[in-house]
Order: structure tokens, then C-alpha cells, then sequence
């Protein structure tokens, strides 16, 4: 992506930008006027091109208890450009293409080391409204204000800081708007069914919600070959939209009359599924998701967030004599600088279909109305272009 030199002029310095900033819990952004600080050490200053919207940015933006706060800066995928580096970073120059990712990846403690884990130890994931290494903000306003960053990368700025180790470098060939899609949702859902489970060729998938998320979860089992991508919801349009990506049937668990869900999957699938997806958040569709997952083999993969204090009530007795298995799958298993260029690659290969993802494209000043389709269901993903 060709890059003018005024980009690159700030090193060392201050930017003033535009922002959009959330100052109370459930009302509209304020696009203001932003001081972001140079990067300090192990960090980057990027100026972000586009920004996508994803649901998670809504759930904080609605909350007012802590992990909530305000004034905070809210956006966390997002396509950039390196503009700056601070001391001791030496995996990244001025002009990488990157997008930033809110699970960090160190590539140095036994975790990131190890193939069976994608949880940095060195930095482990908190919603912490600052950044990792010094519990400060790098955002003030023209006041001295300090505004909160979201997830680490607060995209929702035309320059941002962000740690290296949740910054992954990518190929600039893919286009900005395909690539802000893979730092989080797409790559959750994708990652989950190639990573997580593993989905083999022939199989049957089960995805309980046909959210984005879900959405990318039939996308990552077609393209590992699943034969059978049955999704679970409670709206009957979803099935028409879900059959771009791969769904081949379709279950309403509000029409299942005097039998539960799992049930009718159970029927519908001779003894239950190879691998069920629950993308809600709701632990009662955990629970019917490895209710219907097939004895023996069966794997249960949870992507929905529920909240904190939510509870499981499986049978101790099932678990042991059905011998499946229920994991969690945070973001989808994929170790963010490793992994998300392969699915760069894949994209860039013709073989990963993100542009039906992108459903709507604004202009930043126009980022409510972001909020407005994803929270009215019109959206799968809205893209906000920062300067187009």
C-alpha cells in the first residue's frame, strides 16, 4: 500500500488526531480532537486507515461497571500502518502493514513457545483500560484528559500506540478493509473450526448462532471440508445469509415443539455431530451444544462470552461414559503472529472469502451509524474508513 512521507514525519513526537471517544455508558461517540504521545519502549504508534466494528466494542460500550469506563477509546480491529517505533523494537520498522490484535503473542515465554497454547504468560490477557507494561494511557485531550484505552489497541483514533506484542505484521497486498477483518471475529470463527477442533474433511458442524462469529465458523469448516454445517438460531433469515457461507441446513429453536433442540439434532444427524460451535454466549446452549455432539468423539467448542458468574451444569456420570470433550476457544485458537498471515495468504489465495463479511462502509465521522446497523442486526461487519 503506497504511503506518502507526511506519515512518517511525528517520530519522537506528539500527534494531535481525531478520535471518536466514548464519554457516557450507551451514548453516541464524540469525534474530538486527541494528543497521542510518542510510543514509549517495546511499542509502535500506528495511524490506522480502517476500522471495523465488532459487537464486543458495543457489550463495552453499554457497560457501566468496571470493565467499563469513561472516557475510553473503543475499537480493537483495525488495519494500520506503522508510523513510529519506540526503543527495543526490532520485529517492525515505519511502513509495515500490520493489524493490531488484543491477545498478545510475546513469541518468548513457554506458551508462545508451545503449539498446544495461544495464552501469552509473559502478558496475559486482561480488559485493562491501559496499556500492558506501565499501567498508563498514551491518550490525552487538549485539556490533559486521559482517555482509556479499549483492549490494548483503541482503534477508534486515526493514530494509536499499541504494544508490539499485540501487533502482528501482515502482507500489504491484502486489501485494508479485508485486513482489519482478521483481528478478531473472522479470525475467532475461521480459527476455531481449523485450530480448535481441528475439522477434518466429511465432518458434520453444528454452530449454535449465526453471528459474524458463527458465520466464520462455517467458513472455517468449509474450508477444511465439512460435508454438513447445520447452524442453530432463532431467526429463519439468518439460514438465507448463511448459506453464503456454507451452511447447509438450518434448525429455528423456536419450532422444535415439545423436544429440545439437541434433540432434533441428535435425529437430524444419526447420533449427533462430529463438532458443535456455541457462538452465543448463553450456557444453556453450551449445554445443548454437548448434549448433541456425538458420543465417543465429539467435540463442544465454546466461543460466545457469557458472563462472569454464569454457570455449567453437565453430569459428571455423561462426561465420563460419553467420553466427548468441551474446550474454549479464544480467538479461535490462533497464535496472532504466526497464524493470521497464513490466513492472509488464504485470502490473497482466493481460497478464504472475506468480502462477504463486509456488509456496510462509512466514513469515520459517520461512526454511529456503525453502531446503529450492528445493534439494529443490519450488519455483519461495517467498515470505517479513517481518511477515504
Amino acid at each position: 500500500m503506497a504511503l506518502t512521507k507526511q506519515y512518517f514525519s511525528a517520530a519522537g513526537k506528539p500527534i494531535r488526531c481525531k478520535a471518536a471517544v466514548a464519554r457516557k455508558a450507551g451514548e453516541p461517540l464524540v469525534i474530538e480532537e486527541v494528543i497521542v504521545a510518542p510510543p514509549k519502549a517495546h511499542e509502535v504508534r500506528l495511524k490506522i486507515i480502517c476500522t471495523s466494528l465488532c459487537y464486543t466494542d458495543i457489550i463495552a460500550w453499554r457497560m457501566k461497571e468496571f470493565p467499563g469506563c469513561f472516557p475510553r477509546i473503543l475499537g480493537h480491529e483495525a488495519f494500520g500502518v506503522v508510523e513510529s517505533v519506540g526503543e527495543d523494537v526490532d520485529e517492525l520498522k515505519e511502513g509495515d502493514s500490520v493489524v493490531p490484535i488484543f491477545l498478545p503473542d510475546c513469541m518468548d515465554c513457554v506458551d508462545c513457545k508451545s503449539k498446544k497454547s495461544n495464552l501469552c504468560s509473559k502478558f496475559p490477557f486482561q480488559a485493562s483500560p491501559l496499556l500492558h507494561r506501565d499501567d498508563t494511557s498514551r491518550f490525552t485531550n487538549a485539556e490533559g484528559e486521559t482517555l482509556h484505552h479499549f483492549l490494548y489497541i483503541s482503534s477508534f483514533s486515526e493514530y494509536t500506540v499499541v504494544d508490539v506484542v499485540n501487533v502482528t505484521k501482515i502482507d500489504p497486498e491484502i486489501p485494508p478493509n479485508r485486513a482489519c477483518l482478521l483481528s478478531c471475529g473472522v479470525s475467532t470463527g475461521v480459527g476455531a473450526a481449523w485450530k480448535t477442533a481441528n475439522v477434518e474433511p466429511g465432518s458434520t458442524v453444528v454452530i449454535f448462532g449465526l453471528g459474524s462469529v458463527g458465520l466464520a465458523v462455517a467458513e472455517g469448516a468449509r474450508l477444511c471440508g465439512a460435508t454438513r454445517i447445520i447452524g442453530v438460531g432463532r431467526n429463519s433469515d439468518k439460514f438465507e445469509i448463511g448459506k453464503q457461507f456454507g451452511v447447509t441446513e438450518f434448525v429455528n429453536s423456536k419450532s422444535c415443539g415439545d423436544k429440545s433442540v439437541s434433540q432434533v439434532i441428535i435425529e437430524m444427524t444419526n447420533g449427533g455431530a462430529d463438532y458443535c460451535f456455541e457462538c452465543v454466549g448463553q450456557a444453556t446452549l453450551v449445554q445443548e451444544a454437548f448434549a448433541c455432539c456425538r458420543k465417543g468423539w465429539g467435540k463442544t467448542i465454546v466461543l460466545g462470552v457469557d458472563k462472569p458468574d454464569a454457570q455449567l451444569n453437565l453430569s459428571s456420570y455423561e462426561v465420563l461414559q460419553s467420553q466427548k470433550t468441551l474446550t474454549g476457544s479464544f480467538f479461535g485458537g490462533l497464535k496472532p503472529k504466526s497464524d493470521v498471515p497464513i490466513l492472509v495468504k488464504r485470502y490473497l489465495d482466493k481460497e478464504l472469502e472475506l468480502d462477504k463479511f463486509v456488509t456496510h462502509e462509512v466514513n469515520f465521522e459517520d461512526i454511529n451509524k456503525a453502531f446503529d446497523l450492528l445493534i439494529q442486526g443490519k450488519s455483519l461487519r461495517c467498515v470505517i474508513w479513517m481518511d477515504k
